[in-house]
């Protein structure tokens, strides 16, 4: 565990986001507080879940840097509330930008990022995860409420990335940005 100067306890856990941005952003913060309250995380889409590292950060961001050439932005589209029954993860579906996040994830997960996942790879936005199983019918009912009263615009343009450490409080820290715009690597 890395101490930052901040007094930040850092986790040796790494992921590569996607941040949603805008109307649709916030509303799935709001959501995501509704339903775990306190959740710290910004809603975002997945293209490496957590996962430990045998390479530096530098390496770590030089491999992602290298393997995101190709790759330029695209749209995403939600679809409604879904579950994942075997881990009772709420989330919102996808069914548009399904393949370009899947082509990432295969390109990206290589050399020090390498890991083996505990489930599939399957692109998604998490809403509530580690919930007392008795509750998580009461939350799929809300967030599917919720989804259908106010929810903006459905899509949203992945034209960045953030690499990110976990810390203390399951805070997520950005170490790194690209731009798939430009494919610049800002730190």
């Amino acid at each position: 565990m890395i101490v930052d100067p901040i007094g930040t306890n850092r986790i040796e856990l790494f992921a590569l986001v996607s941040y949603i941005p805008g109307a649709l952003g916030q509303f799935l913060d709001r959501l995501r507080d509704e339903l775990v309250t306190g959740c710290q995380s910004k809603a975002h889409v997945t293209i490496l879940p957590p996962r430990s590292t045998t390479a530096t950060l530098r390496a770590n961001c030089k491999t992602i840097e290298d393997r995101l050439d190709g790759f330029g932005s695209f749209q995403v589209g939600l679809t409604g509330i879904q579950i994942f029954e075997k881990s009772n993860v709420i989330y919102a579906a996808l069914d548009q930008g399904s393949a370009e996040l899947t082509a990432m994830h295969a390109a990206l997960g290589v050399e020090g990022l390498q890991f083996q996942e505990k489930f599939p790879y399957r692109p998604h936005v998490t809403l509530a995860q580690d919930l007392d199983p008795k509750t998580v019918p009461q939350m799929v009912e809300l967030a599917t409420r919720r989804w259908r009263e106010s929810l903006p615009a459905r899509t949203f343009t992945v034209d960045s990335l953030s690499f990110v450490q976990n810390s203390d409080g399951m805070r997520w820290i950005d170490l790194a940005q690209y731009d798939l715009t430009t494919l610049r690597v800002k730190r």
